[in-house]
């Protein structure tokens, strides 16, 4: 790993996935010794938690919730 003239580094796409890191998570570097650790900043929303948000009030349906629940329930 190599850091660039920003001080940026790039965290290997195994370990991303290993950790569950994804684009736009807010991770924090914290001196512990001699050495700095990479963990995800306390109170951040989860990947998860932003995707919520994004689609909130984005749906587009004519149907109302009793037509929209009688055909998942397969009535």
């Amino acid at each position: 790993m190599r850091m660039n003239s920003k001080g940026q580094v790039t965290i290997p796409a195994k370990l991303r996935a290993k950790h569950h890191l994804h684009e736009g998570d807010e991770l924090e570097v914290i001196e512990d010794g001699t050495a700095l650790r990479i963990v995800r900043a306390q109170g951040s929303e989860t990947h998860g938690q932003r995707l919520v948000r994004q689609m909130r009030g984005r749906a587009t349906t004519g149907q109302s919730t009793e037509e929209l629940m009688e055909l998942l329930r397969g009535e």
